[in-house]
């Protein structure tokens, strides 16, 4: 396995409280998918599961670096988790084709958050190509 990237971000609760107070559905919308917005909301402390999220998206983006000729959106991806509780990456539009171009197999994820602060990191890897017979 061959890492390509990594990116880590962390964010104040707060601050993401404050942009869904000010900015309402607009935020949220340019921000979060549709789903990732009712998992949000279906949560107990829900401002502290959108600090993850955008945590965790910022920290995908630092990990597949430039998008190249096309800007990588907030919504191109949708971080979800899995029923084992592993955060995953499901990318679409030009997530999906960076992550094409640059032949990335898996993007692993960690999100972590408290009252104060969410927080993220995201390790985008590639299998090795097979080795050469001897």
């Amino acid at each position: 396995m061959e890492i390509v990237g990594i990116g880590t971000d962390i964010v104040e609760c707060v601050r993401i409280a404050r942009m869904i107070e000010e900015h309402g559905e607009l935020f949220l919308t340019r921000v979060y998918t549709d789903w990732e917005i009712r998992w949000c909301r279906e949560r107990k402390h829900s401002t502290e599961h959108f600090a993850g999220h955008w945590a965790a998206k910022e920290a995908v983006l630092k990990c597949l670096g430039r998008a190249g000729r096309r800007a990588l959106s907030w919504t191109d991806m949708e971080v979800r988790t899995a029923s084992n509780g592993q955060p995953q990456v499901h990318a679409g539009g030009a997530a999906k084709e960076r992550i094409q171009e640059l032949r990335i197999s898996n993007i692993l994820l960690s999100i972590a958050h408290c009252r104060a602060y969410g927080t993220a990191t995201a390790i985008a890897v590639r299998e090795a190509p097979p080795a050469e017979p001897a």
